[in-house]
């Protein structure tokens, strides 16, 4: 198989590279920084002619579309900048498949990586969450991938694209960025280990989120670009909310310190949803993805990578 990966240098966009390559696909992996150093190839998602030039260089059988402006509190700072990038980025994305095919290459498949943020907040009937929902977007980031899913999805219905989306939930392991809930708590939690004032700066901690390990998610994405349905919609997740209080007992556990925890009202979201957990019913009905990480498991990685960032090996614990 062969592939091109936008976003590649992200979080997710590393293992997704990893996994494809210990599967002997052959990838052409986009992102990191524009001078283009590094192994990744700069990919600018303003620049319709270089992303022409990218799919013309990988020929690819599949575009896993991971590049986007992903922190929500950003998306609440910079809305247009975030539009700019998640919508109209997608578009063009779109635009140079439509063209690279019309060229004589083969429709590759787009797999879109969207967002559970998209339900917004709901009812307690409406959970768990399935597709079929209406989003109701609470936020620029949520509205800037309903708004990318709906215009791949209409390409697909109408000018022959081949488009899966996939609406991640939260995901978390070892590297993801510290602007991040459980990345932050383990970074913390890392430094005071190693000698640190014992205060933890936290945000909501009643919220509850369906929880993946990041290699999950990745293996749901690759199962979508084989298995899914052109044009469908599924739900990546665990199928279980754990609140956000849960996750950091647990990491203070693992970690083995005593902590002082204090609300930080920086780290609160204009809009915060209470609670997402979601159905992963059609995921695994289409695909027979499960999940394979547990999350205490994904939890000790995490802090363990924290700890080693921080300049000390973890504990056994």
């Amino acid at each position: 198989m062969r592939t091109l990966v936008t976003g590649a240098s992200g979080f997710v966009g590393r293992y997704l590279v990893e996994a494809l390559r210990a599967q002997g696909a052959e990838v052409l992996a986009c992102g990191g920084p524009r001078d283009g150093s590094g192994p990744f190839l700069p990919l600018d998602l303003a620049d319709a002619a270089a992303i022409r030039a990218a799919l013309d260089i990988a020929k690819p059988d599949v575009v896993f579309h991971l590049a986007a402006q992903t922190f929500v509190p950003d998306s609440f700072a910079s809305p247009l900048a975030t539009y700019e990038t998640n919508v109209i980025g997608t578009a063009r994305l779109a635009a140079a498949v439509r063209e690279y095919a019309a060229g004589g290459g083969p429709m590759p498949r787009i797999v879109f990586t969207s967002s559970a943020e998209v339900y917004g907040a709901r009812e307690p009937g409406d959970f768990p969450l399935r597709e079929t929902l209406v989003p109701r977007p609470a936020s620029p980031y949520a509205a800037s991938k309903a708004a990318a899913e709906a215009i791949l999805l209409a390409e697909t219905r109408g000018l022959g694209l081949d488009a899966v989306v996939a609406r991640a939930f939260n995901h978390i392991g070892p590297g993801q960025s510290d602007r991040f809930v459980v990345a932050s708590f383990a970074k913390q939690l890392a430094a005071i280990a190693a000698g640190a004032k014992p205060l933890l700066a936290v945000g909501n901690l009643s919220a509850a989120r369906d929880f993946l390990d990041v290699r999950d998610v990745v293996a749901a994405y690759l199962a979508l670009a084989r298995d899914g349905e052109s044009g469908a919609i599924y739900n990546v997740c665990s199928g279980t909310a754990i609140a956000i209080r849960d996750l950091l007992r647990e990491l203070i556990t693992i970690a083995h310190v005593p902590v002082e925890v204090r609300e930080d009202p920086e780290r609160m979201r204009p809009a915060d949803v209470p609670v997402f957990v979601g159905s992963a019913e059609k995921l695994r009905a289409r695909t027979g993805w499960r999940p394979a990480v547990q999350p205490v498991a994904s939890l000790r990685e995490i802090y363990r990578a924290a700890r080693e960032a921080a300049g000390k090996p973890a504990s056994a614990s």
